[in-house]
């Protein structure tokens, strides 16, 4: 997305919340103070003098810190490696990289958000999710000689963190304005932006339609500016009912990372699966798409044994949208239409293995218009496509399973709140159809507006299902803490 008279206004001690539909040109904003993107034209200015932001050295010199949205760590170096990447890694006698000095310092930067659980001697591959984006948010938190910040871009940050780490973030911030610091805030989670944030600049089609202090403004208006629509009801309401026949069956299941899972999950029904980071949320659905080896007791699907392989999976019409679309879903250098056809070229193919083209065009286009896809055609590089347009790439792939169990994980992760409204139309809409949904996600009032039951993960054991209209956001937290699991 190309910017048009686009205008930002960062004042120090204050969180300035950057908002806007995937593909508004936040990402592009960002990209040019950062140096890595170049404008046609643009002023800048810091503290009343010309700022030229030619190369991310300009940006640095500059006092700028970045934490971009992506979860672009060095797999096969170490925590503090990757820390104190793009740093100038300390020195003995000029010559050997100090190690320990370098460790002491990625400790540092972790205990500044008041992480002391993760090695930083460990391989980053070796992480969580969640503790892969510690370790990006501490990178931008090195302090060393002579290189003060004055602004700290956070581009969703707390996309793949838990409620607790969350926390820990806002309290670092809270130092941080304390300390004159600027930050831009880019989240698509209204309830951050309220309650962090101080001021609030909206992007719509590369333009600047709202900047207002926060306290100034509404939801709705935030909303309505990013949009250009109200949405009245974020999660549509369910209008069919539940099935009676059972899609998908758990008795006394168990993988390698979880154990003694037992549901049954109806004909259009949507249970949801939460707890806190890495309590085997994730590992359920795995079970059920083929990813992960069943070691006890039975799993099901349509009275089935559940696939052994993802491949089975498509096959069987049981489809699945991973948690991480760079990294596990999407091949990034091909086209929209190449992933969305992906699972799907047997069915799409003449006879010998060869692929019949027109019906790969005509599938991409139906489920690209299906889920809104945002791009210049379905040929276009996904690469180039905004967070929220590559994940409704993933959708589309979805989707055109005609599934009859949709297994989610994450899916509105990063994106704004349009598409997570698209996302959800289309959820309820694959409901309403006959197929059977299981959602994972961090999002407490995702939950509870689009689910029938949530069940509670703790240690890789689950809770009773409970039925969603029972509970609250609060209630519900208290429940990962507090709930024994069943």
């Amino acid at each position: 997305m190309a910017l048009s008279s686009a205008q930002l206004d960062l004042a120090p001690g204050r969180v300035h919340a950057l908002m806007g539909e995937n593909g508004a040109g936040k990402s592009t904003l960002i990209k040019i103070l950062a140096g890595v993107q170049r404008a046609d034209t643009m002023d800048v200015t810091q503290d009343g003098q010309a700022l030229t932001l030619t190369n991310a050295e300009d940006a640095r010199n500059a006092g700028f810190r970045f934490i971009h949205q992506e979860l672009n760590i060095v797999p096969h170096l170490s925590v503090a490696e990757n820390i104190l990447l793009g740093w100038a890694y300390p020195k003995r006698f000029g010559i050997a990289i100090d190690w320990k000095r370098l460790e002491q310092q990625a400790e540092n930067a972790l205990l500044r958000l008041g992480v002391d659980h993760i090695d930083v001697t460990l391989q980053a591959a070796r992480l969580s999710t969640g503790d892969r984006m510690l370790v990006k948010i501490a990178g931008s938190l090195v302090s060393l000689d002579g290189e003060e910040a004055q602004l700290y871009v956070l581009d969703e940050p707390t996309a793949a963190l838990s409620e607790d780490e969350a926390e820990k973030l806002f309290r670092v911030i809270e130092q941080l304005k304390a300390a004159g610091v600027a930050v831009l805030y880019v989240s698509h989670r209204m309830n951050e932006v309220m309650r962090i944030c101080d001021d609030v600049t909206v992007l719509r089609d590369g333009k600047t339609v709202l900047s207002s202090p926060i306290a100034d403004t509404n939801r709705q208006q935030i909303i309505f500016a990013m949009t250009g629509r109200d949405l009245e009801e974020v999660h549509p309401k369910r209008k069919t009912p539940i099935g009676k026949t059972i899609v998908c069956t758990a008795k006394g299941a168990a993988t390698a990372e979880i154990r003694n899972i037992d549901f049954e999950l109806h004909e259009g029904e949507i249970i949801g699966i939460c707890g806190l980071t890495n309590a085997g949320q994730s590992d359920v659905l795995q079970m059920f798409m083929g990813v992960s080896s069943l070691l006890e007791g039975e799993a099901l699907v349509a009275g089935q044994p559940a696939p052994k392989s993802p491949s089975e999976a498509w096959q069987r019409h049981i489809a699945y949208v991973p948690r991480e679309r760079r990294s596990e879903g999407l091949m990034l250098r091909r086209s929209a239409q190449d992933n969305i056809v992906l699972p799907h070229l047997a069915s799409l193919s003449r006879s010998a293995g060869i692929t019949h083209s027109k019906a790969e065009e005509a599938t991409a286009k139906q489920f690209s218009n299906a889920v809104r896809l945002k791009a210049d055609s379905p040929r276009q590089s996904v690469y180039e496509l905004s967070g929220g347009n590559q994940q409704k790439v993933v959708f589309a792939r979805a989707l055109a399973a005609a599934p009859k169990l949709l297994l989610l994980d994450e899916p509105t992760r990063g994106v704004d709140v349009g598409a997570k409204f698209d996302i959800y139309s289309l959820m309820r809409q694959a409901s309403s159809d006959g197929c059977s949904i299981l959602l994972t996600s961090s999002d407490l009032p995702e939950l509870l507006g689009m689910c029938d039951r949530i069940i509670i993960m703790r240690d890789g054991v689950q809770s009773a299902p409970i039925p969603a209209d029972a509970l609250t956001p609060a209630k519900l937290l208290a429940q990962f803490y507090h709930s024994e699991a069943a």
